[in-house]
């Protein structure tokens, strides 16, 4: 079933402080306060375009939603359950920190009839966690995300690559414990250095460098491999692009790419399809017969698989376009030999290929 989701964006409402890399009202586009007369207007705006058929969220996202005075939430919470009990949303979703859930909180959003909480948890390693200025040890998240599950509710957790101090090894430990923790999905973003920060600040006083596009790519690929294989939805990878959200204006440095999620998923197949050929006695060419909307995923940036192949392996890619499953391959790596495969299982052979 489609799934479409209503976002209501409060932003940096009950933050109890800045991040070093956050400057909510350059990343959501809004820097008004929200009312519960703003919420209703929002959902009545969007529930007309909306399929008949589609399951509906209603999502706060942007600041510590569960740090707002208990008021707002409270009169926020109030117009979302509303559209639930008249059966228009299926759900309610919020963001918020670690160390702003308790028994409380659970109890309230429990009979607000929340389903979902996103945890901000950026990185589970100590040392970034400091430097980042999170201002919360990792214990808080194993401990929020206990509760939240213990509560009935659904648990999302979201990381981040490339803050201060991190490292590939961070985020793979990182990812390990989130898996750990079992969440119902994950998000992934690239750390970008976004103006009015205190990563901008480092960044200009030569205190903090960004992953490159490509340093975030090899280690996000292996993040992914990661979840997919222990069956873990990554709803999201890198931030949605917005008019602020683009290098050269809200964001000032790092690896920003508006279908990052694309060109991470398109070096998987590139290494996969490298190991193959590595495997098999390949002359001149490897064609991959795929459903049409994975063609551009086959091919990489800017047709970046297909010069890799000719020049680091002397071989022709061709990719063509059949009716077939989204999630099937076609590999013919010669006239005689034809390997047909599931994504799922290219990601359980990139496991072992990244060494995981």
């Amino acid at each position: 079933m489609k799934k479409r989701i209503i976002p209501i964006f409060v932003p940096h409402k009950g933050c109890p402080h800045d991040c070093i890399f956050c400057n909510q009202k350059k990343i959501t586009g809004v820097s008004t306060d929200v009312t519960s007369e703003d919420a209703r207007s929002i959902i009545e705006e969007y529930l007309p375009t909306i399929d008949k058929d589609a399951e509906v969220e209603i999502a706060f996202f942007g600041g510590s939603f569960t740090a707002i005075d208990i008021d707002i939430q409270k009169s926020l919470l109030s117009v979302a359950k509303e559209y639930v009990d008249r059966g228009l949303v299926k759900d309610i979703r919020m963001s918020t920190r670690p160390d702003c859930i308790d028994d409380e909180i659970l109890s309230m959003l429990k009979e607000y009839k929340a389903s979902i909480i996103e945890l901000g948890v950026q990185s589970l390693d100590s040392n970034v966690l400091i430097d980042s200025i999170r201002g919360h040890e990792a214990d808080v998240v194993y401990n929020s995300s206990k509760l939240i599950k213990e509560y009935g509710i659904k648990l999302g957790l979201q990381m981040m690559v490339g803050l201060p101090s991190d490292s590939e090894e961070k985020c793979i430990y990182t990812a390990k414990q989130f898996i750990k923790m079992n969440p119902d999905c994950v998000r992934i973003y690239p750390t970008l250095v976004v103006k009015e920060t205190g990563l901008e600040k480092l960044l200009n006083k030569n205190e903090y460098i960004p992953f490159t596009l490509d340093e975030s790519i090899q280690i996000v690929k292996k993040l992914l491999v990661l979840f997919y294989v222990n069956n873990i939805n990554v709803i999201r990878v890198g931030l949605q692009a917005t008019d602020d959200i683009q290098l050269g204006r809200a964001v000032v440095s790092g690896p920003y790419h508006p279908a990052f999620r694309e060109l991470v998923e398109s070096e998987m197949i590139k290494d996969y399809l490298e190991s193959l050929v590595s495997e098999n006695i390949v002359k001149k060419e490897v064609t991959v017969r795929v459903n049409k909307r994975n063609i551009s995923k086959i091919i990489g940036n800017k047709k970046s698989n297909t010069t890799y192949m000719k020049d680091k392996l002397n071989l022709v890619l061709k990719v063509k376009e059949i009716d077939i499953d989204i999630d099937t391959l076609e590999i013919m790596l010669d006239e005689e030999k034809v390997i047909t495969i599931n994504i799922k299982d290219i990601y359980k052979n990139l496991y072992d290929i990244y060494n995981l």
